[in-house]
């Protein structure tokens, strides 16, 4: 039997940056300590298993020794106020896709004779975090009035999405890589990244978090839109960046999403605290963490009873945390962007795109499930 001969070193590669459980691998793969160890070697069968089992390119086993793998967009991420050494495969395969949907609108764009939408780097982290928000809130058609009128999160979440989509921003909301559900997304590692193209411009938006907290992802990376810078970030409004574009982000989300005038007129003199964050995350449709850092900045709270806060809110959203679910058609749409399910739907039909291609990119692998998509799309329109 044919034997590979890998450099151990891979084997430990593969399993770090999987960062899957080891015992789970070596239960999967008992020679793996051997592999690790330079004691044995595997078949390229066994090779092409694990492989796949780690999420890593299978030619990657063949070099003389572990790759440096680099994000393709600036990371602003931090742990501990440390840059995150190495990112997780659903993260650089998340990347990716998103690149690679970004490549093919943007060559749709181009065909369809679209004009280059001028928001896109019109702003800089010079101009005033109120006057950003109200630039971009107009552009968007995103105001307080509108998501008062949303019964829920998720409703707000959706208008939202619409408004940043019928401006042209493809906004994909995910929990998964592509659609398959054993590859879930970990807010912990990023809650979002964006794309800046003059005609493609994306925004992804991690959807194992909550859709509360996604409200303030989506501005966040709305505002790098603006000002014309990709990044990859992990940013909340209770976190204040060492980077300034992310200092200049949050502050916009923030008051974006929660304007210190409307938030000064809603305050109930002796209210209890709880009650406060409940009714007011209520009203604006965002975190009860976004709330506090508002009263934080509005001087209705200190430093020491706004840490104390913080930390029992992030302990309580962690345990409430949502999953995507629900409606296949839907949450494809959403894990693909409609802007982009449309187009791509409509050249597939047109025969300017394959099949093959079409269900690559939607993570679908049948005629009738792509047809119903279609139909769905159409139904939405």
């Amino acid at each position: 039997m044919t034997r590979v001969a890998v450099n151990p070193d891979l084997f430990r590669w593969a399993r770090e940056r999987s960062r899957i459980d080891t015992l789970v691998l070596v239960s999967r793969f008992p020679k793996l300590p051997a592999w690790e160890n330079a004691e044995a070697q595997p078949t390229l069968k066994q090779l092409e298993n694990y492989a796949r089992a780690t999420h890593a390119p299978i030619g990657f086993f063949f070099l003389p020794e572990p790759p440096q793998e680099l994000l393709p967009i600036p990371d602003f991420r931090t742990v501990a106020g440390r840059p995150v050494a190495r990112p997780s495969p659903n993260l650089l395969d998340t990347i990716y896709s998103c690149q690679e949907r970004q490549s093919w609108y943007r060559e749709f764009a181009t065909v369809s004779h679209q004009n280059p939408l001028d928001f896109v780097g019109a702003l800089t982290i010079q101009t005033p975090f109120a006057e950003a928000a109200t630039t971009i809130g107009r552009a968007v058609g995103f105001d307080l009035a509108s998501r008062r009128d949303c019964p829920t999160w998720t409703e707000a979440l959706r208008r939202f999405i619409d408004q940043a989509d019928a401006t042209g921003v493809l906004v994909i909301v995910s929990g998964v890589v592509l659609n398959n559900n054993r590859r879930q997304l970990d807010p912990e590692e990023f809650r979002g990244f964006a794309l800046v193209d003059r005609l493609a411009p994306l925004v992804c938006i991690n959807g194992a978090d909550s859709k509360a907290a996604q409200m303030f992802t989506l501005a966040h990376e709305l505002a790098h839109i603006w000002i014309g810078a990709s990044a990859l970030s992990d940013s909340t409004a209770a976190t204040t960046p060492d980077q300034a574009v992310e200092r200049w982000c949050n502050r916009v989300a923030a008051e974006l999403l929660v304007p210190l005038g409307a938030l000064r007129a809603s305050l109930e003199a002796g209210e209890w605290l709880p009650d406060t964050l409940a009714r007011l995350a209520r009203t604006f449709k965002v975190s009860t963490v976004v709330i506090l850092r508002r009263l934080l900045d509005a001087g209705q709270l200190n430093q020491t009873a706004f840490r104390r806060a913080y930390a029992e809110e992030v302990q309580r959203l962690a345990e409430r945390r949502q999953r995507s679910g629900g409606d296949f058609y839907r949450t494809t749409t959403a894990r693909v962007s409609r802007r982009f399910g449309r187009a791509l739907v409509e050249s597939t039909l047109e025969g300017r795109t394959l099949y093959r291609d079409a269900f690559r990119m939607l993570g679908i692998s049948k005629t009738g499930t792509f047809n119903e998509f279609a139909r769905r799309l159409d139904m939405a329109l």
